[in-house]
C-alpha cells in the first residue's frame, strides 16, 4: 500500500492539510474517529466516498509521518 495513491496536500484545499484525493475529507478527521474507537467499517459508513484502502492509507500516512519525526532532547541544566 502506498498512501501517496490516496492522499495529497494542496495549499488551496483545507489550508494545506492532507486530504483524500478527490475529496475534502481530511486524514486527520479519519484518524481522530479511529482514535475515538470507530473501526474501519464505521469510518466508511460515516464517509461513503472512502474505501477500506483509504482508511488504511491514513494509518500508513500517520506511521510515515512519525518515521520522519526527529526528536531532540535538551539537557535539563544547560550552562548559561
Amino acid at each position: 500500500m502506498r498512501w501517496q495513491n490516496y492522499i495529497h496536500q494542496a495549499p488551496g484545499v483545507l489550508c494545506g492539510k492532507p486530504v483524500f484525493i478527490g475529496t475534502r475529507i481530511s486524514v486527520e478527521m479519519v484518524l481522530e474517529e479511529m482514535a475515538a474507537g470507530d473501526d474501519v467499517k464505521e469510518v466508511m459508513e460515516a464517509y461513503p466516498r472512502l474505501t477500506e484502502q483509504h482508511v488504511r492509507a491514513a494509518l500508513d500516512y500517520a506511521a510515515a509521518s512519525l518515521r520522519r519525526d526527529e526528536t531532540v532532547f535538551l539537557e535539563a541544566n544547560i550552562a548559561k
